[in-house]
């Protein structure tokens, strides 16, 4: 029953230094997403077509009328 009790304070210990590192690497800025930003310029030119093209529906449409 004695090992028990020393297995379970061994994992006690253990798992609080794995989450003590884990919090110090966030901190650090370990888990930063790096990599999206430098694809997410690939991805910008449909976002801007579609507004431009919503952009050009609007002024064809106050061009067809005017009383808007």
């Amino acid at each position: 029953m004695n090992i028990i009790y020393m297995l379970l304070a061994i994992s006690v210990f253990v798992a609080l230094i794995f989450f003590v590192l884990f919090i110090f690497s966030v901190k650090k800025g370990q888990y930063d997403d790096t990599y999206t930003p430098s694809v997410r310029m690939l991805f910008e030119d449909e976002l801007v077509k579609e507004g431009t093209s919503a952009k050009n529906q609007t002024s064809k449409e106050k061009i067809t009328n005017p009383e808007k």
